[in-house]
Protein backbone atom coordinates (compact mmCIF):
# COMPACT_ATOMS: atom_id res chain seq x y z
CA UNK A 1 0.00 0.00 0.00
CA UNK A 2 1.52 3.28 -1.11
CA UNK A 3 -0.93 6.14 -0.89
CA UNK A 4 0.15 9.67 -1.72
CA UNK A 5 -0.91 12.03 1.07
CA UNK A 6 -2.07 15.56 0.41
CA UNK A 7 -3.19 18.16 2.96
CA UNK A 8 -5.50 20.98 1.88
CA UNK A 9 -7.35 23.86 3.43
CA UNK A 10 -10.87 24.53 2.13
CA UNK A 11 -9.89 27.47 -0.14
CA UNK A 12 -7.13 25.35 -1.73
CA UNK A 13 -9.48 22.76 -3.24
CA UNK A 14 -9.92 22.77 -6.99
CA UNK A 15 -13.37 21.72 -8.16
CA UNK A 16 -12.45 18.19 -9.30
CA UNK A 17 -10.57 17.34 -6.08
CA UNK A 18 -13.41 18.72 -3.98
CA UNK A 19 -15.88 16.64 -6.00
CA UNK A 20 -13.93 13.40 -5.35
CA UNK A 21 -13.57 14.26 -1.66
CA UNK A 22 -17.25 15.00 -1.07
CA UNK A 23 -18.34 12.09 -3.25
CA UNK A 24 -16.36 9.62 -1.10
CA UNK A 25 -17.73 11.06 2.13
CA UNK A 26 -21.29 10.93 0.78
CA UNK A 27 -20.91 7.38 -0.59
CA UNK A 28 -19.84 6.06 2.81
CA UNK A 29 -21.47 8.25 5.45
CA UNK A 30 -24.82 8.86 3.78
CA UNK A 31 -25.41 5.99 1.33
CA UNK A 32 -23.48 2.99 2.73
CA UNK A 33 -24.33 3.74 6.34
CA UNK A 34 -27.90 4.71 5.40
CA UNK A 35 -27.64 7.84 7.51
CA UNK A 36 -29.41 10.96 6.30
CA UNK A 37 -27.47 13.73 8.01
CA UNK A 38 -25.79 16.98 6.95
CA UNK A 39 -22.24 15.79 6.15
CA UNK A 40 -21.17 19.28 5.12
CA UNK A 41 -20.95 21.58 8.10
CA UNK A 42 -19.23 24.79 9.06
CA UNK A 43 -16.28 22.82 10.54
CA UNK A 44 -15.09 21.97 7.01
CA UNK A 45 -14.26 25.63 6.44
CA UNK A 46 -11.65 25.85 9.22
CA UNK A 47 -10.34 22.28 9.07
CA UNK A 48 -7.26 20.85 7.41
CA UNK A 49 -8.27 18.03 5.05
CA UNK A 50 -6.15 14.94 4.38
CA UNK A 51 -6.56 13.09 1.10
CA UNK A 52 -4.92 9.73 0.37
CA UNK A 53 -4.57 9.05 -3.35
CA UNK A 54 -3.89 5.89 -5.31
CA UNK A 55 -3.04 7.49 -8.63
CA UNK A 56 -6.16 9.48 -9.53
CA UNK A 57 -8.45 7.52 -7.20
CA UNK A 58 -9.21 8.90 -3.75
CA UNK A 59 -8.74 5.97 -1.36
CA UNK A 60 -9.06 7.63 2.06
CA UNK A 61 -9.66 10.98 3.71
CA UNK A 62 -10.26 12.79 6.97
CA UNK A 63 -10.38 16.27 8.39
CA UNK A 64 -8.53 17.85 11.30
CA UNK A 65 -10.72 20.35 13.17
CA UNK A 66 -8.83 23.03 15.15
CA UNK A 67 -9.01 23.09 18.95
CA UNK A 68 -11.95 24.98 20.38
CA UNK A 69 -14.24 24.40 17.38
CA UNK A 70 -15.73 20.97 18.14
CA UNK A 71 -13.83 20.00 21.29
CA UNK A 72 -11.27 21.79 23.44
CA UNK A 73 -8.63 19.65 21.72
CA UNK A 74 -7.97 19.29 17.99
CA UNK A 75 -10.12 16.54 16.50
CA UNK A 76 -9.78 14.09 13.63
CA UNK A 77 -13.13 13.46 11.98
CA UNK A 78 -14.97 12.40 8.86
CA UNK A 79 -12.50 9.49 8.70
CA UNK A 80 -13.30 7.35 5.67
CA UNK A 81 -11.62 4.63 3.63
CA UNK A 82 -13.06 3.68 0.24
CA UNK A 83 -14.46 0.12 0.20
CA UNK A 84 -11.78 -1.15 -2.20
CA UNK A 85 -9.07 -0.07 0.27
CA UNK A 86 -10.51 -1.56 3.45
CA UNK A 87 -8.41 -4.29 5.01
CA UNK A 88 -5.20 -3.02 3.37
CA UNK A 89 -3.91 -0.97 6.28
CA UNK A 90 -5.02 2.28 4.60
CA UNK A 91 -7.15 3.24 7.61
CA UNK A 92 -4.24 2.90 10.03
CA UNK A 93 -1.96 4.82 7.66
CA UNK A 94 -4.63 7.53 7.38
CA UNK A 95 -4.89 7.94 11.15
CA UNK A 96 -1.11 7.87 11.57
CA UNK A 97 -0.67 10.66 9.01
CA UNK A 98 -3.52 12.63 10.59
CA UNK A 99 -1.96 12.37 14.04
CA UNK A 100 1.51 13.22 12.70
CA UNK A 101 0.19 16.43 11.14
CA UNK A 102 -1.96 17.25 14.19
CA UNK A 103 1.11 16.99 16.44
CA UNK A 104 2.98 19.32 14.09
CA UNK A 105 0.11 21.81 13.76
CA UNK A 106 -0.95 21.71 17.43
CA UNK A 107 2.12 20.64 19.43
CA UNK A 108 1.67 19.13 22.86
CA UNK A 109 -2.12 18.93 22.55
CA UNK A 110 -4.21 15.80 22.76
CA UNK A 111 -6.79 14.76 20.19
CA UNK A 112 -10.46 14.08 20.95
CA UNK A 113 -12.82 12.28 18.61
CA UNK A 114 -16.46 11.25 18.46
CA UNK A 115 -16.00 7.69 17.19
CA UNK A 116 -18.53 5.15 16.03
CA UNK A 117 -18.65 2.77 19.00
CA UNK A 118 -17.79 -0.34 16.97
CA UNK A 119 -14.44 1.28 16.01
CA UNK A 120 -13.11 1.70 19.56
CA UNK A 121 -10.56 -1.08 19.06
CA UNK A 122 -9.33 0.48 15.81
CA UNK A 123 -8.79 3.89 17.41
CA UNK A 124 -7.40 2.27 20.56
CA UNK A 125 -4.49 1.00 18.46
CA UNK A 126 -3.58 4.65 17.91
CA UNK A 127 -3.60 5.59 21.59
CA UNK A 128 -7.20 6.71 22.00
CA UNK A 129 -9.08 5.83 25.19
CA UNK A 130 -12.88 5.87 25.53
CA UNK A 131 -13.99 8.66 27.87
CA UNK A 132 -17.78 8.66 27.52
CA UNK A 133 -20.74 6.37 27.67
CA UNK A 134 -22.21 5.42 24.29
CA UNK A 135 -24.56 7.99 22.79
CA UNK A 136 -26.67 8.18 19.65
CA UNK A 137 -25.51 10.48 16.88
CA UNK A 138 -27.61 10.44 13.73
CA UNK A 139 -28.84 6.92 14.48
CA UNK A 140 -25.35 5.44 15.02
CA UNK A 141 -23.89 4.63 18.45
CA UNK A 142 -20.82 6.79 19.18
CA UNK A 143 -18.39 7.32 22.05
CA UNK A 144 -15.97 10.13 22.78
CA UNK A 145 -12.33 9.07 22.79
CA UNK A 146 -9.24 10.99 23.84
CA UNK A 147 -5.62 10.59 22.85
CA UNK A 148 -3.38 12.27 25.38
CA UNK A 149 -0.67 14.64 24.13
CA UNK A 150 2.54 12.95 23.14
CA UNK A 151 5.47 14.36 25.08
CA UNK A 152 7.85 16.28 22.86
CA UNK A 153 11.38 14.94 22.50
CA UNK A 154 13.94 17.28 24.01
Amino acid sequence: MDLQWQWRRWPEFDSLTLYHYLQLRQAVFVVEQACAYPDLDVLDLSADHLLGWDGEQLAACLRLVPPGEKFAEPSLGRVVVAPAWRGTGAGHALIAEGLRFAAQRYPEQGNRIGAQAHLQGFYGRHGYVTISAPYDEDGIEHVDMLREPVASKS
